[in-house]
């Protein structure tokens, strides 16, 4: 099972929206929302709530590809998030996460027995290549499993 296969399996928010996850590495993952209705705002593009959700979920692939090895002795865990809306988002929207530390220095902190936050940095863009909204999720990796 990919690493979107599992996420639209157990997170029902990825499966409401039809989430497509394009690419997933332990440095990046591009994750695809699909221009649809029932999740329009009032100017007929993808709703704020719909947008956080795809960065929120490209920034959680990228994290459980880098870190599923650690999945016995942590939970990833979404500490805090930031988004800001640049440009006014019509049709599909696409969101491309980048991991914010190198994986080595998070795991290294938890080896150390501390519980390591790290940031993961999200695009948002129209088919156009605009810019529509950047997000930033701080994670971290709750020792104990």
């Amino acid at each position: 099972m990919t690493i979107g296969e599992m996420l639209a399996a157990t997170v029902p928010m990825a499966r409401t929206l039809n989430l497509e996850f394009l690419e997933t590495t332990a440095e990046r993952a591009v994750v695809f929302l699909p221009d649809q209705g029932d999740y329009h705002n009032h100017v007929g593009g993808p709703h704020a709530g719909a947008m956080f959700t795809l960065g929120e979920s490209a920034s959680g692939a990228v994290v459980l590809a880098a870190f599923g090895e650690q999945l016995a002795r942590a939970v990833p865990l979404a500490v805090r998030a930031e988004i800001a809306y640049r440009k006014l988002a019509m049709g599909p929207v696409t969101a491309t996460a980048t991991l914010g530390r190198p994986a080595a220095e998070v795991v290294a902190e938890l080896d150390e027995g501390r519980r390591p936050e790290f940031p993961v940095s999200i695009e948002i863009r129209r088919e156009d290549g605009a810019v529509t909204g950047e997000m930033t999720v701080v994670w971290t990796l709750r020792p104990g499993g």
